[in-house]
Order: C-alpha cells, then structure tokens, then sequence
C-alpha cells in the first residue's frame, strides 16, 4: 500500500502533463463543429435583420476559434514586410530567370496603393510592357500536377469551385519546402481589405445596403469552406493533411481566398478549349484605372501579354482597366471602390405580389418580353438611368385589365420598352411615380444621409474599412438620387 500510494500521485501529474493541450485542441474541434453546422445547416436567411443575428453568432464563434489558432497564426505570419528590397530583388529576378519581360518599368510603393508597377521610361500607348509566362503562373490545371492531384479530382468542393482549389493550392506553396512560388508568395500582401477582414461594426455600417448581403453570404461561404477543410485535413493523414494540419487556421484561409479574389485572372486551359483561374505574378501588381482591357493571352508564345491602355511618362505608376464592374462587385471582391466609375449600377428588386387578382396576365405579357415575376433591375448614372427592361416592368406592373389585354394581344409588345412608347398618360405617370416611391423607401432604410455620409468620409478617425463601407453606400445612394432626379423630370412632364 505504502509503495503504491507514493507512486499514484505521480501517475496522476504524468497523466495531467500529457493532457495539458489536449482540452485546447478539443476546444477548437467543438468551435469548428459547431461552425460547420452553422454554416450549412440552413440557406442564408433572406431577411436582412435575420442575416446579421446570424452573422452575429458565426462571427462570435469565429473570433473563438481565431484566438485558439492565435499563436499558430503568429508563428506562420511573422515574416516582416513584403516591400523589403531584398524580397522585392528576389521576385524580380526569378520572373527575369523563367521569362517574364517588364523592361522599361520596375516594382515601386506609391502612397494609397502598396505596391505597383513604375515606368522607368516613357511608355507609348498600346505597346507591350508586360508579358508573364505561363509556367510562372498558378493554376487550377497546375494544382492537379501536385500533391493536390486527389484532392482536386475527389472532392466535391475543389471539383466545382476552382476559385477554392486555388486558395488551397496557394496554402500548399506556401508552407511546403523549396516551393517554386516562394518568391511570388513573398511579396503578396499579409491581409487584405476585403470583407473577410470586416468587424461586426465595420459591417454594419452598410445596413440598409443591399450590399451587405451579398457580403454576409460571402463570410458565411467562407466560414463553411474553412470548417470543412480544417476537419478535412484534422482527420485524415495524407501528405496535403500532413503540410497542412499544423498551419491551416482560419485568418490562414482568408488570406488565401482574399488573394485569389483580388487577383485571379481567366487564362486558356492548356487544350485551350476553356479557361481556367490563374495568378499572374507581376501583371497583378497592376492598379486598377479607368480604361479599356489591354490585357491577353497569346497562345502561340504560352504567355499572358498587357499592352499600355495609354500614355504613360517615366516614373507615373502603370495601370491596368480591371474590366466592367459596378462598386459593389469592387467592393466585394476587390477591396476597394474606385473614383468615377462609369460601370456602376444599383439594383432594385422588384416583383408581381402573389395576391395581384391580375398577376397571371401581367405573367403572359412579362413572358412575352422574357422577363420574371420578380426580377433585379439595373439603375445607372448616365443619360438614361432606366433601361428598357424595367420600363417594360413598371409599366405592366401598373396596367389596367384592359391595357393588359390590349398588349397581351399585340404583335409588338416589345414596344414596352422605349421610352417614346404612346401610352396613357396616366399609366406613364403612375408608372414613374411607383418607382419613385420605390426609391424614396430604398433611400429611407439607410441609417444616414447622402449627405451626412460626405460628412462622415472626410473625418480622420474612421478605420479604413469603416471609410470605404461609407463609400459603397454613398455610391449607391447617388444612383438613387440620380434616378429620382430624372424621374422627377418625366413626372412633370
């Protein structure tokens, strides 16, 4: 008895010591168990104040799992700046050494952009001052050419979401040894200003915009594919899991997504019968402008190839038009909302109540013109803010029995949709007024003014993602004031 009891309090401390860590790493399953099944177990709600209690109950669970994965994150992140010279020498001459051509320009910091593409000569319009092999990109098709070769051809997430195989696929290269991409993932930025890395107050700032949905149902897309790579890779022992496990957390995952949302490209396949995701190292470097697309694929040289959209003078920053997207899109998966955007729209929601007792002809002549019972509608900044398409909608929605069976009869319905249309004056002026209405209670559900937001944006104390949040709904609020500025012409009238 004596010897045993001089030993059991010692077992008893071994057994404590082992089982330190483990209450911490089971703590974490139950986090990310627990997020999964937030994630999936029902469709995003479709009511904006339901949307953000739920978000509010991911993003609870998410800051609990952030600070276990703390100082694992701390370990992997600890890597200084990007824009050290020795970092931005060693990507230089490794697109130099596989082929890349930038001759004539050079990778600069310029205030308010990070890091960009400088002329170190003058560069005349349309000539080429970018070309990026194909090897030194990454691509889908270059993921199954690696470790990830199962995984992308098994799983049912990589299989149909090439945009997360990327990111996983970024990860790899990231913390395998002697990757080739070292280089190119040394320079990326640690984070981003996505709305991966929004707080709850920083979001909520865009209430009343329909914006913010679309970005809880991006977090929430986030969030679930996090959870289901982390028990992923925490259960199985493959070589992926292997490199993996000790480094996937979530701040990890938004990293990779916010890069290839911010910089993925579509190139050729190899077979060039589709195309496929890639980053381009260098070319992504360029800031985006207003302009035209200067940038393509030449299949004969294997290479993406961005000719200059204009002018440039030695030593002004180089730019690239990113293409035709509203602000919301930039927003969303850029990060950023820029100055004067000719492409950007609002949307408005409009729809046939189920209780109209003319809903099934308002259907007939809707169909006639391809349009749904409810349908989002495009409003612009330009001359004419309202397109044919909801013209033709406000119209139906606002005919009477017997203007709906005079159109439903007519062999030019599409007629709906100009603007010089000979109808009822009153149809027109109701049609106009619904609309306006319509606008008014849009601009009602925000929290502030147009004004009061101009206020708010020149104000020092603002985080960056309060400011550019303050933007976006601005930016929508001015579509709406633009439209109602003109309807108010036509109502006169």
């Amino acid at each position: 008895m004596g010897k045993n009891s001089k030993k059991q309090p010692q077992r008893n401390v071994k057994i404590q010591n082992k089982h330190n860590l483990i209450p911490e790493k089971q703590e974490l399953k139950e986090k990310v168990d627990q997020l999964l099944k937030l994630s999936t177990s029902i469709s995003q709600p479709t009511i904006i104040k339901k949307a953000l209690d739920n978000h509010c109950e991911l993003s609870s669970l998410i800051d609990k799992i952030k600070n276990l994965e703390l100082q694992k994150s701390i370990s992997d992140n600890g890597e200084g700046s990007r824009c050290t010279p020795e970092k931005l020498e060693s990507f230089s001459k490794w697109l130099k050494a596989n082929g890349a051509i930038f001759d004539g320009s050079s990778i600069a910091e310029f205030p308010g952009y990070d890091l960009g593409l400088k002329a170190d000569i003058d560069i005349p319009y349309a000539s080429l001052f970018i070309a990026v092999p194909r090897k030194l990109m990454m691509t889908v098709e270059g993921a199954k050419k690696t470790m990830l070769k199962k995984y992308v051809e098994k799983d049912q997430l990589l299989k149909n979401m090439p945009n997360v195989t990327l990111a996983i696929y970024l990860l790899v290269e990231k913390f395998k040894e002697n990757s080739f991409y070292k280089p190119y993932i040394d320079i990326l930025p640690k984070s981003y200003p996505t709305i991966l890395y929004f707080s709850k107050e920083e979001l909520e700032v865009l209430k009343g915009s329909p914006t913010l949905e679309v970005a809880l149902r991006q977090i929430r897309s986030v969030a679930r594919q996090y959870a289901y790579f982390h028990t992923l890779f925490s259960n199985n022992d493959d070589s992926v899991s292997r490199l993996l496990k000790p480094h996937f957390t979530y701040q990890e995952y938004c990293w990779a997504v916010s890069t290839v949302m911010t910089r993925q490209n579509m190139i050729p396949s190899d077979n060039g019968e589709t195309k496929v995701s890639a980053l381009i190292p260098l070319w992504d470097l360029c800031n985006h402008t207003n302009g035209m697309i200067s940038t393509d694929y030449n299949p004969a040289l294997n290479r993406s190839e961005c000719l200059a959209l204009r002018d440039f003078k030695k030593d002004e920053q180089l730019f690239i038009f990113y293409g035709p997207r509203t602000n919301a899109e930039f927003f969303i998966h850029n990060g950023f909302i820029p100055n004067n955007n000719e492409y950007d729209s609002y949307f408005v929601r409009l729809g046939i109540s189920k209780c109209d007792p003319l809903r099934d002809k308002r259907t007939i002549l809707l169909k006639k013109l391809d349009l749904e019972n409810t349908q989002e509608f495009k409003l612009s900044k330009g001359e004419n803010p309202i397109n044919g398409k909801l013209l033709a909608f406000l119209r139906i929605f606002n005919m009477n029995e017997g203007q709906l069976d005079h159109w439903i009869k007519s062999n030019k319905p599409g007629d709906l949709e100009y603007i010089e249309c000979a109808l009822d004056v009153s149809l027109e002026k109701k049609s106009w007024t619904f609309l306006q209405t319509r606008l008014k209670l849009l601009l009602a559900t925000y929290q502030t003014s147009l004004e009061q937001d101009k206020i708010l944006l020149n104000e020092s104390k603002l985080s960056h993602n309060t400011q550019l949040a303050i933007n976006m709904r601005a930016s929508e609020k001015e579509i709406i004031w633009w439209t109602l500025n003109w309807l108010e012409q036509h109502v006169r009238q």
